[in-house]
């Protein structure tokens, strides 16, 4: 706490949220958030979150809109399918709970997207909730107290002590502390992170199958297009690649990310 006081990042948007007059912030503007940072940096979130905000105000407006206007809106943060996710968790907010998020955290967890982690950010963010959850730099924090010399430390160890030290009455500020103090050993020291059981290193974008899957999704959200203009284009930005372009086009279409029509496919 003494480091987040001095040192923490306070003036990033969904922590500077207004309170009602019970005390909460927003849900739906946590959970975007809390969608955007997953394997995002935050200062690529920090271009992109108003602006998403001012498109898709509340839950009504994002499940309102086409999956082409929420993916064009989501260029350039990176894993389309949290964008979809995010539509499908709004549009289920709209059609089963009558526009409002619920506090319960079943309830959460029911929603598309919503895992652990997210569903107890969520609640102890927006509803001050003391829920027990586990995210990188929270597991970078505990990994460094209490298991510096230890290796593939599972998150079954760590968990139990997330709760002996849990603020209950201030969670909000205390995993706010517990996510900035993390990043700050990961910058200074070897990544604690990993010595998790859990910790798995992202493979590289450039040349990987998530490339020609966001490159194909990134072409088509541009107009109406043929299966040899995608394949045309791929050749041209990529170049000569291993993975199969037609069974990435057949699992984008299978997924949401586009349609096929009569002519080719659009978003």
């Amino acid at each position: 706490m003494d480091y987040f006081r001095k040192s923490g990042r306070h003036d990033l948007p969904w922590r500077d949220l207004p309170a009602d007059s019970n005390g909460f912030r927003d849900p739906y503007r946590i959970f975007v958030s809390e969608m955007m940072l997953q394997q995002t940096q935050v200062s690529r979130v920090l271009k992109r979150y108003d602006e998403f905000l001012k498109e898709f105000p509340d839950a009504e407006a994002l499940a309102g809109a086409t999956a082409a206007q929420v993916l064009r809106a989501w260029q350039g943060l990176g894993y389309n399918r949290r964008a979809l996710l995010l539509k499908r968790a709004a549009e289920s907010v709209v059609r089963d709970h009558n526009g409002a998020f619920p506090r319960g955290a079943d309830e959460l967890e029911s929603l598309p997207g919503i895992g652990q982690s997210t569903r107890g950010a969520i609640l102890a963010f927006a509803y001050g909730i003391p829920s027990v959850f586990i995210e990188t730099n929270i597991r970078a924090v505990f990994l460094h107290c209490f298991f510096k010399d230890k290796k593939k430390v599972p998150d079954a160890k760590i968990l139990p002590l997330i709760e002996e030290t849990l603020d209950r009455k201030d969670p909000r500020s205390w995993y706010y502390a517990l996510m900035d103090y993390g990043a700050h050993l990961k910058q200074t020291l070897p990544n604690p992170s990993r010595r998790s059981k859990h910790h798995v290193k992202q493979s590289a974008f450039k040349g990987s199958n998530r490339e020609i899957r966001a490159a194909i999704v990134r072409f088509v959200l541009g107009g109406a297009r043929t299966k040899v203009d995608i394949k045309k284009y791929i050749a041209t930005k990529i170049g000569d690649t291993p993975h199969d372009i037609e069974k990435n086009i057949a699992a984008l279409v299978r997924e949401g990310f586009m349609k096929k029509t009569k002519s080719g496919y659009e978003a």
